[in-house]
């Protein structure tokens, strides 16, 4: 069994954000289900939440944007409300998804915001599916757009953009992790087209490379992988791989413990983890300075009572 958490360290996350105190009530203390959602419901009302609700175009998008410029662009701050917390059926972000979903372009079954590219992209088209599934916007192209990522999974349980692109196929951590997120998002909240086996064989796919190694040579695919910035955009990490493994309530597979002990490492002498330099872009305003970060260490400490505490795998 984990450690309890320092109670200094859980004393100075609630004094964060709503965003951060709502999952910290939830994850980390033995608040009541009542608590939790109370705080969850001020993320629209204050902080992080309510500013980026306030940035909101007449038209319902951000940035007068769809897509680009990364990362206020009307998907990015979607996706960041996302991963805020911002509770389901908010009505601002359901007029966001209701413009994603409109303008976006179909090809074969998938997505995509670009004007001069005739063919789907497959990240873009697990961001749609995310944002729909976990904001509530009620729209009869989800699910036959679920069946086509789902035909998009190749045969090492990946997804990768690149396979329609240049015929690649070998998985990518970045597609991949975004196409899992998007799809147990999509389960979770009643979506109708069956996921469970391809989100097992995608978590397979990770598993065969003990989340971010190569399965040839061992190697660490990309040193950045142990950077944890927040928000992580459309990019892998260790931590957003663990985090997936966590909320999917998956048993613990020893083939995890390297990638377990690399978010270990990146602990402060203080208990906390740093904030890491987000990813170069355009950013409404910044969520935090350096030095210790509520962010990640909110997000370590969870991965780390999931894997300390869960069942191992059979």
């Amino acid at each position: 069994m984990t450690q309890p958490h320092d109670p200094d360290t859980v004393a100075w996350l609630l004094d964060g954000d709503p965003a951060i105190r709502w999952q910290t009530l939830r994850d980390l203390t033995d608040a009541s289900a009542a608590e939790v959602d109370a705080e969850r419901a001020r993320v629209a009302t204050n902080g992080w939440g309510a500013q980026l609700l306030g940035l909101q175009d007449p038209d319902g998008g951000w940035a007068g944007a769809l897509y680009s410029p990364k990362w206020t662009s009307t998907t990015y701050t979607l996706l960041l409300l996302h991963w805020l917390g911002l509770p389901r059926g908010n009505e601002q972000a359901l007029v966001g998804c209701r413009r994603l979903w409109d303008e976006a372009r179909v090809y074969d079954g998938g997505l995509t915001f670009a004007r001069s590219i005739r063919e789907p992209e497959t990240c873009i088209t697990g961001m749609l599916v995310l944002l729909a599934a976990g904001f509530g916007h009620a729209d009869g192209r989800v699910d036959p757009t679920v069946d086509w990522l789902l035909g998009q999974q190749l045969a090492d349980g990946g997804w990768n953009c690149e396979s329609i692109r240049s015929g690649s196929r070998h998985g990518s951590f970045h597609t991949s992790v975004t196409v899992l997120d998007a799809l147990l998002v999509y389960e979770r909240t009643g979506g109708t087209v069956p996921v469970s086996a391809a989100m097992r064989a995608g978590r397979e796919f990770f598993l065969q490379h003990q989340l971010y190694r190569s399965h040839r040579t061992g190697e660490i695919v990309d040193p950045v992988f142990t950077r944890f910035p927040f928000p992580p955009q459309w990019h892998f990490d260790v931590l957003r791989g663990l985090e997936h493994f966590r909320v999917s309530d998956a048993p613990r597979d020893a083939r995890l413990t390297d990638a377990i002990a690399a978010v270990r490492a990146s602990r402060r002498s203080d208990e906390r983890w740093p904030m890491y330099r987000p990813y170069p872009g355009r950013y409404w305003f910044r969520l935090e300075t350096p030095g210790p970060s509520r962010w990640t260490t909110l997000r370590a400490l969870r991965v780390l009572r999931w894997w300390d505490d869960g069942p191992d795998a059979g």
